[in-house]
C-alpha cells in the first residue's frame, strides 16, 4: 500500500509540475489560442 501511495504522490506532482510548465513556461502548439474574426490592418484578434 505504501508504494501506491508513493506512486500516486509521484503521479500528481509530475501533472501538476507539467501543468506549470505549461502555463508559465511553454506554450505547446495545441494549446494556443486561435484568433477568430477577419479583422484587417494588423489588428487580430479585436
Amino acid at each position: 500500500m505504501e508504494q501506491f501511495q508513493n506512486i500516486a504522490v509521484l503521479a500528481i506532482f509530475l501533472i501538476a509540475l507539467g501543468y506549470l510548465i505549461s502555463k508559465f513556461v511553454w506554450k505547446p502548439a495545441f494549446l494556443k489560442k486561435k484568433s477568430k474574426g477577419g479583422c484587417s490592418d494588423g489588428h487580430c484578434g479585436c
